[in-house]
């Protein structure tokens, strides 16, 4: 992860960009006195093309630094959630430069859990409307793959009334995106995975 004085990362975790050119700025080191926390590098790195910085932490000694820890830490999307699913969300998360293609990659995304689910006929508004009398998802979790719905349309459509998503726009349906993947998906595989042990 670490190259010198430069964070290898495939994207920068503020702005998506593809191996991203983030320079360490600023390290210092800490020494915990209770509890154990031991010897810890801190580090700052900023992304030169959009001024983004991610802090890592290194616990181990200056000539072992392996960063264990980053804030923000990468959006990634858990191999449990099914591959097409998975793979319009993570291009959604690689296209926030982008958007209105974020938002359309999202709502996919969206509607590929809800099939993976078993919810295949008629409209994504009718299978977010079904999941929710079905109990898959709570009511505020469909008003919100909804709102998902809508953005995606104005933008598919071209609404000449409706106004080009921003970033945060495009952070926001991601979140929910993944949230519903977590709760779909993450959290039944690690209640499994507990009740196994």
């Amino acid at each position: 992860m670490k190259n010198g004085n430069q964070l290898a990362l495939d994207r920068c975790p503020h702005c998506g960009i593809a191996r991203p050119l983030l320079m360490s700025q600023h390290s210092l080191t800490s020494i915990g006195q209770v509890g154990g926390g031991g010897f810890r590098i801190w580090t700052i790195y900023i992304c030169t093309s959009c001024g983004g910085a991610a802090l890592t932490l290194a616990p181990q000694a200056p000539q072992n630094s392996d960063i264990t820890e980053m804030w923000p830490a990468q959006l990634q999307v858990a191999e449990t959630v099914p591959v097409r699913a998975r793979d319009f969300l993570t291009q959604a998360m690689a296209s926030l430069h982008a958007p209105a293609g974020a938002v359309m990659l999202t709502a996919s995304s969206v509607d590929a859990m809800l099939k993976d689910k078993g919810y295949k006929d008629g409209s994504l508004n009718n299978r977010i409307d079904q999941a929710a009398v079905d109990h898959l998802v709570t009511d505020e979790m469909a008003a919100w793959a909804h709102e998902i719905r809508l953005d995606a349309n104005d933008q598919r459509h071209a609404d000449e009334g409706a106004a080009l998503p921003n970033e945060a726009d495009a952070k926001r349906v991601i979140e929910f995106a993944n949230a519903l993947a977590q709760f779909l998906y993450v959290l039944p595989a690690r209640v499994a995975r507990g009740r196994k042990k």
